[in-house]
């Protein structure tokens, strides 16, 4: 799967501007969360005076209902730091979350969820799903899949420089060679440096 570059990733963004959808959106670009560990984000999860978030249950289809589900490894239950930019993004999900709890009165399902139906329920992340690609269809970005946002967010932070153990602990991985042998392709120049160095180490 083709990651995003930075300037689509940003056009997606954007095309998504004041909807819940860019801040969901948002969440699974900057962070590198599968969409199951973003619609079952649960506030009692997220620090944002301290700039925490911890991944720690993921919304699945089981029998044709939705549930909340505990992940099978250690590894994907992980603490995760939130960029100044999606503390405010979260802030504002707050702000809305408020309003539309309002706006359904005692319809409300309280769940404690980030991202919520209007009346405070589970997700469908075929819904999500619906939505990432009606918005790009609407602004007439080529048609690249949700699951593409976790590709990308970890190919930008390896281009960034960022470590590929912590790209595996970030993306939740439970052995580093997964994350190696994913994104092997992304960082040649990584490899280039280590002979440079062995060069400068042996060679004299």
């Amino acid at each position: 799967m083709r990651p995003l570059t930075a300037a689509e990733a940003r056009a997606r963004l954007d095309a998504a501007e004041g909807t819940g959808w860019r801040r969901c959106s948002g969440v699974a670009l900057t962070l590198g969360l599968r969409l199951g560990e973003v619609l079952g984000l649960a506030w009692e999860d997220v620090d944002l005076d301290h700039r925490t978030l911890k991944a720690r249950r993921a919304v699945q289809r089981i029998d044709r209902k939705l549930i909340l589900k505990e992940p099978k490894t250690d590894k994907s239950r992980r603490t995760l730091t939130l960029p100044a930019s999606l503390v405010a993004a979260l802030r504002a999900q707050q702000d809305r979350q408020t309003f539309e709890r309002a706006a359904a009165g005692n319809r409300w399902q309280e769940k404690g969820l980030v991202f919520a139906t209007q009346t405070g329920g589970l997700l469908d992340p075929r819904n999500v799903i619906r939505s990432w690609h009606r918005v790009q269809v609407a602004h007439g970005l080529p048609r690249r899949t949700l699951h593409s946002t976790r590709h990308t967010a970890a190919s930008l932070m390896l281009a960034e420089g960022v470590p590929v153990k912590v790209v595996q602990e970030v993306l939740g991985h439970s052995l580093l060679s997964t994350t190696a042998d994913i994104y092997s392709h992304l960082f040649p120049e990584a490899f280039a440096e280590a002979a440079d160095a062995m060069e400068r180490a042996l060679a004299g």
